[in-house]
């Protein structure tokens, strides 16, 4: 099966329409019963800027997405993260915790390059921000570069948080399964217990479903 590589095309397009700044976002972390969701937003505004081994961070060894992870810092014409702690997860619920850390990442990016986002782009099945001309696409972090490159950030971002967690925590083997709900995990969960980056909201550790 060929590799898909993510493409200008979309950004090409907006472009053409007057929309200069587009941002792509992605979250990562959606699902994990520990630690926290990641969104990352990427800027390029031309085809200068584009990392070409970025494609949807699930389809990258862990080596090629911190080599990526490093290239869209230098090349992107603007970038941001946002990150929303499990504490906060609890409190709102999953998908206005993934839409925060989301209008978090448009604000950094925002800063950086000192104008507003003129329209966002980002994966499949997330809130739309108030006050933005925005699409959800499904596949997008699959076929659209700056939601690709979103997806790299908010991957490596969050993995690089739980490892350090991993330290924090040994126990439980956050730097195998970055929380989510493995056998592994799970065993760990039965004979420690949670710890504080648990998601309390989340089954195992209530009788609802997870979001």
């Amino acid at each position: 099966m060929d590799m898909v590589y993510p493409t200008l095309d979309l950004e090409k397009k907006l472009w053409k329409k007057g929309f200069k700044i587009v941002v792509g976002i992605d979250e990562a972390g959606r699902g994990p019963l520990a630690g926290p969701v990641v969104a990352g937003c990427v800027c390029v505004t031309s085809k200068d800027q584009v990392v070409e081994i970025v494609r949807d961070s699930k389809k990258m060894t862990e080596r090629q997405r911190n080599e990526a992870f490093d290239l869209i810092i230098q090349k992107s014409q603007g970038y941001g993260v946002g990150i929303v702690d499990a504490k906060r997860i609890d409190k709102v619920g999953i998908r206005q915790a993934v839409l925060e850390a989301m209008t978090k990442a448009v604000e950094e990016t925002e800063k950086m390059l000192k104008q507003r986002a003129e329209y966002i782009i980002a994966d499949g099945g997330i809130m739309l921000i108030d006050g933005y001309k925005m699409e959800s696409i499904n596949k997008g972090d699959l076929n659209h570069y700056s939601i690709a490159a979103g997806s790299v950030l908010a991957k490596v971002t969050r993995d690089r948080i739980m490892n350090q967690y991993a330290n924090q925590f040994p126990k439980y083997g956050f730097e195998k399964h970055v929380g989510y709900g493995t056998k592994l995990h799970m065993d760990m969960i039965k004979k420690y217990g949670a710890c504080e980056i648990h998601r309390m909201s989340f089954a195992p550790f209530n009788s609802k479903p997870i979001d």
